[in-house]
């Protein structure tokens, strides 16, 4: 599924967490609202993702994994970060020489489960990263 020989992404850069918490100077507790605030949407960002892909919706389903991509790099999350990178490539691959009622449901198929598991993973990480005690 990966287009890259790079070994396995990190499931959560803790250096953008921290970069983030500087930037949001943390003692105001912005860094942990960012976090929380992409725990929240998640779901939502994968549901439009799959109702894009399933349907053959090429414009939805760029708009939906450019989402997840751009926020998931945000908080740090790189693992999911770079499975939607993989995936934005396949659907830019497939617009130019497919039948994209028959594409998208198929890489639906293949980058459906990875990023929903991956998007678990990521969300518990997050959690004991940046919000221990956290009772999501």
């Amino acid at each position: 599924m990966s287009t890259s020989d790079e070994a396995p992404r990190p499931l959560v850069d803790p250096s953008v967490l921290d970069r983030l918490r500087e930037e949001l100077e943390e003692e105001e507790g912005y860094g942990r609202v960012f976090v929380a605030n992409f725990i929240d949407y998640l779901p939502e960002r994968l549901d439009k993702l799959r109702l894009a892909l399933t349907t053959g919706d090429l414009e939805g389903s760029m708009d939906a994994v450019l989402s997840l991509k751009t926020a998931s790099q945000m908080v740090g999350a790189e693992r999911l970060a770079g499975m939607a990178q993989d995936l934005e490539a396949e659907i830019r691959a497939d617009a130019r020489h497919a039948d994209m009622s028959v594409a998208l449901p198929r890489l639906a198929a293949t980058f459906l489960r990875p990023i929903t598991q991956c998007s678990r993973q990521t969300i518990h990480r997050l959690q004991a990263q940046c919000c221990p005690g956290a009772s999501r």
